[in-house]
């Protein structure tokens, strides 16, 4: 019976040192920039950093000579079904996004399931026909190529189906009448949230990033 009993305390120590190192990384981490950059004459597309308070979107125009959003996520996938010039990206677990419109109706199993790598991941898309600096929404300019790299990463983030479209989530669990749910790769867990996606995308397209980061903070601290 001791040993059982100092089984389980030596268990229960290691799991407050996990989570104390998990909140230490939270809290550190993501004041070490990565990628410190500023304007430049190869700038050629804005794009936007927008957060809802908990989650962040990449925000960039619908059309550009790289690509065009509306051949891969057509406006006919949304309520509106209106052509609109900027398209907002959202990588996330797919639980929370489709079973939990508000935070009282967070179960405890989606919860589970979102921290530790058992749930699926959607990517959120919310067109937009203007939009504008604010406390909650950040700019950049960024070069052609780097945009590319960017693109590139949303693009792989997303499930292709068998004739190699993006695979719409038949749900009526959407925000608005201009967004739409799309089955997503990866898994969301503790270590790689909507936020570190996010940030990731940032990274690719060689703009200022957290280290790393779970949270929207993280991000926005570098875009005061």
């Amino acid at each position: 019976m001791k040993r059982i009993f100092k089984y389980i305390l030596k268990s229960i120590g290691l799991l407050f040192c996990i989570l104390l190192l998990y909140l230490l990384a939270v809290i550190i981490l993501p004041l070490i920039p990565v990628n410190k950059t500023t304007s430049s004459s190869d700038d050629w597309v804005e794009i936007y950093i927008l957060t809802n308070g908990m989650h962040t979107d990449i925000v960039v125009p619908v059309e550009t000579d790289v690509i065009n959003w509306s051949e891969i996520i057509p406006f006919d996938d949304t309520k509106a079904k209106q052509p609109m010039k900027y398209i907002a990206f959202g990588w996330g677990d797919k639980g929370f996004y489709l079973d939990t419109p508000e935070w009282k109706d967070l179960k405890f199993s989606t919860a589970f399931k979102a921290a530790f790598w058992l749930g699926d991941s959607a990517m959120h898309t919310t067109f937009y026909n203007s939009i504008s600096e604010s406390e909650d929404c950040k700019k950049m300019t960024i070069s052609k190529n780097e945009y590319i790299k960017m693109v590139n990463y949303i693009k792989n983030s997303f499930e292709f189906g068998t004739i190699g479209k993006v695979q719409l989530i038949p749900t009526e669990m959407v925000y608005g009448d201009n967004d739409s749910f799309y089955e997503a790769r990866g898994t969301y867990n503790i270590f790689f949230t909507c936020n570190a996606w996010a940030s990731d995308a940032l990274k690719e397209a060689k703009q200022t990033a957290p280290l790393w980061t779970a949270t929207q903070q993280g991000i926005f601290y570098h875009y005061k």
